[in-house]
């Protein structure tokens, strides 16, 4: 059964930074204000080295896709998107494939009002605005009707997302709900900030995104693990996102162990 739980709508808020335009920071782009800019140089004094944690993650994001075209999944659903630039699923996609259609997925509406442009010209890719928390929103939003077949295989992405949510928003319970619409052959793709492997940066991390309107929530890896559920796990399952399928000869980005994910496949 569809979770029908409702959510407040969020509001715009450029006083303080949204996870999304830091990402859009740390990964060099320009859709980001200065309060973004001002907390992540802050978080580049307090942890050096910290922006290679997100160059690894959106490499990660590009190996999962390519996996995910290579066994035949020509459709995404990415939740908790940020803004889709600098080698997001549809840049990855193309270069691979004519054939695919993605749908971007977030509640903070400047970013979705900075995204809108950016795909104007991308006909097989669109963003809705909508909460993840409201699967029948996001499930049901005229992008997903016009763009994707859920009785057919599709790329669910839940990439550094579920970390921002509290305990009080179920996310076990709300991952089950997606898992439970996908169809046979389907992929749930899962990266998390986690404190297993480097405590004392990851509380670190948390201490500034608390400053934030997009707390972080750490979680360990087997509680990490818990979310793929029942799903087939691809080899080499659930592990630090720099042993995931590495690029061969490609150094180590981040000098931090911070995010943990990994690939099921419903079978």
């Amino acid at each position: 059964m569809m979770d029908t739980r409702s959510t407040a709508i969020r509001e715009m808020d450029i006083n303080r930074p949204a996870s999304a335009r830091m990402y859009d920071a740390f990964l060099g782009g320009c859709h980001n204000f200065g309060v973004e800019r001002s907390i992540v140089e802050r978080l580049e004094t307090a942890l050096p080295g910290i922006g290679g944690t997100y160059r690894e993650n959106r490499a990660f994001l590009r190996r999962a896709v390519e996996y995910l075209l290579a066994h035949g999944v020509r459709q995404f659903l990415d939740l908790g998107s940020g803004i889709p630039t600098i080698g997001h699923v549809h840049e990855v996609a193309r270069r691979r494939t004519r054939h695919f259609r993605v749908v971007y997925v977030d509640n903070e509406p400047l970013t979705v009002a900075h995204s809108k442009p950016l795909l104007a010209a991308e006909i097989n890719a669109a963003i809705t605005h909508a909460d993840i928390r409201d699967p029948k929103s996001v499930l049901c939003s005229p992008e997903v009707r016009a763009l994707l077949d859920l009785d057919e295989p599709v790329g669910l992405l839940m990439s550094s997302v579920l970390h921002y949510l509290p305990d009080s928003d179920q996310p076990a319970e709300l991952v089950a709900t997606y898992r439970e619409v996908l169809a046979p052959g389907s992929h749930l793709v899962i990266s998390h900030v986690t404190d297993s492997h480097d405590p004392a940066p990851a509380r670190v991390l948390a201490e500034h995104y608390a400053e934030t309107s997009d707390p972080i929530h750490l979680r360990d890896t087997r509680e990490i693990e818990s979310f793929f559920g029942d799903l087939d796990p691809v080899p080499p399952g659930a592990a630090c996102l720099a042993d995931w399928r590495p690029d061969p000869g490609t150094p180590v980005p981040s000098p931090y162990r911070l995010v943990h994910g990994g690939i099921a496949r419903k079978g």
